[in-house]
């Protein structure tokens, strides 16, 4: 049921949602104070990309 659930929710807006945590972090890493920042914005969009049966640490 979770790949199922993965599959749709990256049709349908969780690759245009990801994209832009990826962007954002990318914008962010360009100075040394927003590294710690971007480098969070990387595992927003991670979860973004499959949120189902994943989970974010530290």
């Amino acid at each position: 049921m979770r790949t199922i659930g993965n599959i749709l929710w990256f049709i349908f807006g969780g690759l245009l949602g990801g994209l832009a945590w990826v962007f954002a972090g990318r914008i962010w890493c360009i100075t040394i104070i927003g590294i710690p920042f971007g480098k969070q914005f990387f595992k927003m969009a991670r979860l973004s990309f499959m949120p189902f049966g994943a989970s974010v640490i530290g």
